[in-house]
C-alpha cells in the first residue's frame, strides 16, 4: 500500500524521547511538564462523588451547562468580562484539542498563520494538516521579548491567523499590557484571528498580572482563548480544557469541535463545575509556585548552570554554556544519561533553532523531588 504521509517530516516529540530516557536511566525528570504531586483532595473526592451517582453518559457538545457557567463566573472575576455561558465557551478534551480545532476551524489552504517561536510543539503540525503556512518570529535569548514593529512586517493579505502563548512555554516569559496594545493595533480592521494560548494563565509570579485577550474589547472581538485544567488543577492526565470567544468565533470552532470529538469527560465535568466555585482553588497557585521557582533557583545557585528566572509557567530556563560545547540536545541526553536528570532542549521549538546553549527545567514537583535533583546538578 503506498501511504503518503500528510506530515512527513513529523517526529516523535522531544518529550517523548527525553521522558523515555529519564525512565530508560532512571533519571529524575525535569524534563516533561507534569506535577509529581497529585490534584486537590476535594477534587479527587467530587469526581468519584460523580463517577459513583453515574455521571457516565455523554454531555452537552459544548460541555455541561453548570461547568460552562462556573467558567463564565471564574473569567468575568478574573478579567472583569461578561461571558456568556451559553455561546462563547466550550470545553474541550485539553487545550491541544482546542488549539487544534481552532486552526481546523478558520485556517484554510494556503493561509498564513504567524507563530512565536520557540513555540509548542503541536502549533506547526496542526496548521500543516489545515492546509496553513507557518510564519515563525524568532525570540531572542536572553529576554525573548517581541519588537513588534519587526512582528508586523510578517503580516501580508493572507495572514489568518496568529497564535500568542502567555505565559509562554518553554521560555517562562509574559506579555504586558503594552504587548497586548501592540497586537490590537496590527490586527484591528484585519480579517485575522488571535489564537490565545493561556494555559499558564494562573502560573504567573512576582505579583504580575496575567494579561489575557478577554482584557482588551477590541481584541477579544478577534480572538479565541484557551485554557487547561490540567495545567491549574495538576491534573494533566484527565486533558480537560476550554475554549472561550466571541459567539460567532465560538460557533464555527463548535462546527469543528462536533466533528472530532463531539463532547468530553462527563463526570470530571460535573466535578469541575463544583470545585471551580470556590476561586481560592486557582488564586493561590501564583505563591504556591513562585515558592517552587524559587526553591530550584537557590538549590542551584552553587551549579555554573544560569538561570533566567521564570516569569511565568513552571519551567525555568538555564544557560549552560559554562559547562559544555555540546547542542541542546546532545546536551539533554548527557544531563539524563550521566548526572541523572531528565531536561527539555530548546532547539526543538524552533523551526530554525539558534545555536543557544539553553535547557527548561519543570519545577512543578516536589520540594524533596527538586532537592534531589539539585543535588546531582552539583557535579556539573
Amino acid at each position: 500500500m503506498n501511504i503518503q504521509s500528510k506530515l512527513p517530516k513529523s517526529d516523535v516529540t522531544i518529550f517523548t524521547v527525553m521522558s523515555k530516557l529519564a525512565n530508560e536511566y532512571q533519571a529524575i525528570n525535569l524534563g516533561q511538564g507534569f506535577p509529581d504531586f497529585d490534584c486537590d483532595e476535594n477534587l479527587r473526592q467530587l469526581v468519584t462523588k460523580h463517577l459513583n451517582d453515574g455521571k457516565n453518559q455523554y454531555c452537552p457538545m459544548a460541555g455541561l451547562y453548570d461547568l460552562r457557567y462556573s467558567i463564565s463566573q471564574k473569567m468575568n472575576n478574573s478579567y472583569d468580562t461578561n461571558i456568556n455561558p451559553d455561546t462563547q465557551i466550550c470545553v474541550t478534551a485539553g487545550a491541544t484539542q482546542a488549539l487544534f480545532t481552532a486552526i481546523a476551524a478558520f485556517v484554510h489552504s494556503g493561509d498564513e498563520v504567524i507563530i512565536i517561536e520557540p513555540a509548542y510543539d503541536s502549533y506547526t503540525p496542526s496548521i500543516l494538516l489545515a492546509g496553513g503556512i507557518p510564519k515563525p518570529y524568532r525570540l531572542v535569548y536572553p529576554d525573548y521579548s517581541i519588537d513588534w514593529n519587526e512582528f508586523e512586517k510578517l503580516v501580508s493579505p493572507r495572514t489568518k491567523m496568529i497564535i500568542i502563548n502567555t505565559p509562554h512555554n518553554p521560555t517562562g516569559t509574559i506579555l504586558k499590557a503594552a504587548d497586548l496594545e501592540a497586537l490590537e493595533n496590527i490586527v484591528a480592521d484585519k480579517d485575522i484571528i488571535v489564537l490565545s494560548d493561556e494555559v499558564y494563565e494562573h502560573l504567573i509570579y512576582d505579583n504580575e498580572a496575567h494579561q489575557s485577550v478577554l482584557r482588551f474589547p477590541k481584541l477579544f472581538e478577534q480572538s479565541l482563548a484557551v485554557y487547561s485544567f490540567g495545567k491549574t488543577f495538576h491534573s494533566t492526565g484527565w486533558k480537560m480544557g476550554y475554549c472561550v470567544g466571541p459567539a460567532n468565533l465560538i460557533t464555527e470552532f463548535k462546527n469543528v469541535h462536533q466533528w472530532n470529538v463531539f463532547s468530553v469527560n462527563s463526570f470530571v465535568q460535573y466535578a469541575l463545575a463544583e470545585h471551580l466555585q470556590d476561586p481560592s482553588t486557582y488564586n493561590q497557585l501564583p505563591a504556591f509556585f513562585q515558592k517552587k521557582r524559587d526553591f530550584l533557583a537557590e538549590s542551584l545557585n552553587d551549579t555554573p548552570l544560569l538561570p533566567k528566572l521564570s516569569q511565568g509557567t513552571y519551567f525555568q530556563l538555564y544557560n549552560y554554556e559554562a559547562v559544555s560545547d555540546l547542542d541542546d540536545i546532545d546536551f539533554a541526553k548527557y544531563l539524563t544519561k550521566e548526572i541523572g536528570v531528565a531536561a527539555i532542549p530548546l532547539s526543538p521549538f524552533y523551526t530554525d533553532p539558534p545555536k543557544d546553549k539553553v535547557i527548561r527545567l519543570c519545577f512543578a514537583k516536589k520540594e524533596t523531588t527538586l532537592a534531589a535533583a539539585a543535588e546531582r546538578l552539583k557535579k556539573l
